[in-house]
């Protein structure tokens, strides 16, 4: 039976169930001597074959996760970094389920510089997905200063270990937020990129123009920058998905806690935006085909000859849905009826934003294969494993 321990230190060899256990928690954190941080997770079994090792930062989260899913299927080995300060270790059960095995993870912070340090001395990494950030838009306009210094500092920390560590491949997790409000849609990557409508936009824009940057000095860093939209739905199995700590932030969870009962009503943001009901506009995706271009991603990094790049890619669907027709289409789907009001407009939030994706179709070889219906159904049986 596979299994996985939290390990906190200091603890007594008696906390473990086998003397090897013990010994090689020993070993680890012997390695890892020179973190603070004595907090790792000890995986059960898990393959020592030759399959790249992909370090992916918010790994436990909710498109982290799904990407674990993805690479184990295309024949990487994720090493996970979190610190579980926006998700759970229940995801790492679901994982377990999911693939029959555990992965490794390290609940480290990834602004931790000797932590970090000391997980790339251990692991033989060859390519970093790096999804750790706040991105919750309204707390970022309430607390600016932490997302600037949270999401920032931890993309610095990698540029600057990765060339040290030999890897070269970076996908980046950036957000559709770095266009503003577009005057022309769909967005194209060309599209120039507007202020921020918020600091977790203008984070993203800035993590951008750093990667760019080192990429032009000529640091020997290929990278892409994924633009995504709005992610949605959950793993087929419903074994991992969404979870929001407290009051979600974004529309799918909010809709699945109240079909639950969970919430009293759902509040739509705003009914008088130029659109056809009078609701934002945005591009969901399913969590899955985003997941599954981060592999595509990769692998067209490590097909480059050159030491040094640097491109942006839009991920989504191309289509644009209004905040009322993704209620209606939920109602439709699982036959539950929303409670919902309209209430005045959130500050931050854009009127409409979708994809131009040719670019992701034709440079990765990837297009959005799964329904906003059947991302919907995938969130609802998500919800419904979670209870009410």
């Amino acid at each position: 039976m596979l299994f996985c321990h939290v390990l906190v230190w200091p603890l007594d060899k008696n906390y473990f169930r086998k003397p090897l256990e013990y010994t090689t928690f020993v070993r680890l954190n012997e390695l890892l001597s020179q973190s603070n941080n004595k907090i790792f997770i000890k995986n059960g079994l898990t393959p020592t074959g030759n399959s790249p090792k992909i370090l992916v930062t918010g790994g436990a989260g909710f498109i982290g996760s799904h990407t674990v899913v993805s690479l184990v299927e295309a024949g990487f080995e994720p090493v996970i970094v979190d610190d579980f300060s926006n998700s759970e270790r229940s995801v790492l059960a679901g994982l377990r389920t999911i693939l029959g095995r555990d992965v490794v993870c390290y609940p480290a912070d990834c602004n931790d510089a000797a932590a970090m340090e000391a997980i790339l001395q251990k692991e033989a990494i060859s390519g970093v997905i790096h999804f750790a950030a706040y991105k919750a838009v309204g707390e970022s306009v309430q607390q600016p200063m932490k997302y600037y210094r949270n999401n920032l500092d931890s993309l610095m920390l990698l540029l600057e270990l990765m060339p040290k560590y030999g890897i070269k491949n970076l996908v980046f997790s950036s957000s559709c937020t770095v266009y503003g409000q577009p005057e022309q849609l769909p967005v194209t990557e060309e599209t120039p990129r507007l202020p921020a409508q918020s600091p977790y936009g203008n984070t993203k824009a800035i993590s951008e123009d750093i990667i760019r940057d080192t990429v032009q000095a000529n640091v020997p860093i290929r990278a892409l920058a994924l633009r995504y939209f709005n992610p949605i739905g959950a793993h087929p199995s419903a074994e991992i998905g969404e979870l929001p700590l407290g009051v979600p932030a974004n529309l799918i969870p909010f809709i699945t806690q109240t079909a639950a009962g969970i919430r009293p009503s759902l509040t739509v943001y705003g009914d008088d935006y130029n659109t056809p009901d009078g609701t934002c506009i945005r591009d969901y995706i399913h969590v899955v085909d985003l997941a599954e271009a981060h592999v595509q991603a990769l692998r067209k990094l490590s097909e480059l000859t050159t030491d040094a790049s640097y491109d942006v890619i839009n991920i989504g669907t191309g289509r644009g849905e209004t905040v009322l027709n993704i209620i209606k289409t939920f109602e439709q789907e699982t036959g539950v009826k929303l409670n919902y009001t309209l209430g005045p407009r959130r500050p931050g939030d854009v009127e409409q934003v979708y994809a131009d994706v040719t670019k992701a179709n034709n440079v990765l070889d990837w297009t959005a294969s799964r329904s906003l219906a059947e991302s919907l159904r995938d969130a609802w049986r998500w919800q419904q494993k979670l209870g009410s």
